[in-house]
């Protein structure tokens, strides 16, 4: 008896995974985002056991890591912790871009890159999803994929709505993904620039959904410094070209400041720099920085935006200007 519910929880388990799979494929994914990871990612999202009927689906919020406690919990299927970027970006990355999956619907203001970031099959699908394996299915597929242009637009709508503009140096406005430590970081970049960096070039804004997207990889290569992929880049780099200092600044709303470990790190990875480093962490109140007083490494910069004309500075020989071990070879 009991062998035969163990056989019966195993073919059901296939099943649903094999369904899962089809839907995907059904709706345009191909490759890893159809696969096992992205099959059980996917049954994660509409807290689908192996023995539950698809009518039963639901739209949970959930993480990346409860998603792994899920699939092991109801599948036996065991995901290492690491294993969570790849979920991220092989699964559920591509269901967000497709409309399928909404990122923190409770908080739209969340950075993707927050340990609290959630996600929620969208409303429309889950009617959708619902219906498999009914008479249903056929007839309410084929409106999904005509309307989801428009689900997909609307959504994208929303989110461009919630960015932050941010005003550069050179005039020019670029938006930034609202949350986290952004909207200090549109202040390090339209009153810290203002105030002690005037005229400098903009070369990187950090953005949670996007670490990539205001990079100015040519500009850093011509000074000498190449990115790799990897790399866990600063908030914000700065090239002031009259004095030719690249200033490396961390915003900090969490944690991270410039610790003796982060300003080691950004000196090996700024090695072939050209230009000066000058290292910089930047709060948003001088209470909120008193908690990070005994981090903050020597011979840095310390700037607050409640005071946006001040300066604080670590020790050293100089102010605000790189030091002899930071200086082009």
């Amino acid at each position: 008896m009991a062998k035969s519910i163990k056989s019966n929880l195993a073919t059901a388990k296939a099943t649903k995974l094999r369904d899962a799979a089809q839907i995907l494929q059904l709706l345009g994914f191909r490759g890893r985002q159809s696969n096992d990871v992205a099959s059980y990612t996917f049954l994660a999202l509409l807290d689908l056991a192996p023995t539950q009927q698809w009518t039963e689906a639901a739209e949970p919020l959930r993480g990346v890591t409860p998603i792994i406690e899920f699939v092991a919990t109801q599948y036996g299927v065991q995901y290492a912790p690491n294993t969570r970027e790849t979920i991220r970006d092989e699964a559920v990355k591509h269901f967000v871009e497709a409309g399928m999956v909404i990122r923190n619907p409770d908080d739209p203001k969340r950075p993707t890159n927050s340990g609290k970031t959630v996600y929620q099959i969208e409303p429309t699908a889950l009617d959708l999803f619902r219906s498999f394996g009914t008479l249903e299915w056929p007839g309410l597929l084929k409106s999904y994929l005509a309307a989801r242009k428009r689900i997909t637009s609307g959504l994208l709508r929303e989110r461009k709505l919630s960015r932050i503009p941010v005003r550069l140096p050179s005039g020019e406005t670029v938006t930034i993904s609202p949350g986290g430590q952004n909207p200090l970081i549109k202040m390090v970049i339209e009153e810290f620039c203002s105030y002690f960096v005037p005229g400098g070039t903009v070369v990187y804004i950090g953005d949670a959904e996007n670490k990539f997207l205001h990079l100015d990889a040519n500009y850093l290569k011509a000074i000498g410094v190449v990115i790799p992929a990897s790399a866990k880049m600063p908030d914000v780099i700065v090239h002031d070209t009259n004095r030719n200092w690249l200033l490396l600044i961390e915003a900090v709303t969490s944690d991270n400041p410039v610790d003796g470990k982060r300003r080691n790190d950004l000196k090996n990875l700024f090695n072939g720099s050209k230009a000066g480093l000058v290292f910089v962490t930047a709060f948003s109140t001088r209470e909120f920085m008193r908690s990070f007083l005994t981090q903050i490494s020597w011979e840095t910069e310390v700037w607050v935006a409640e005071d946006p004309t001040h300066l604080i500075h670590f020790n050293g020989t100089r102010f605000l200007g790189p030091y002899d071990d930071v200086l082009p070879k």
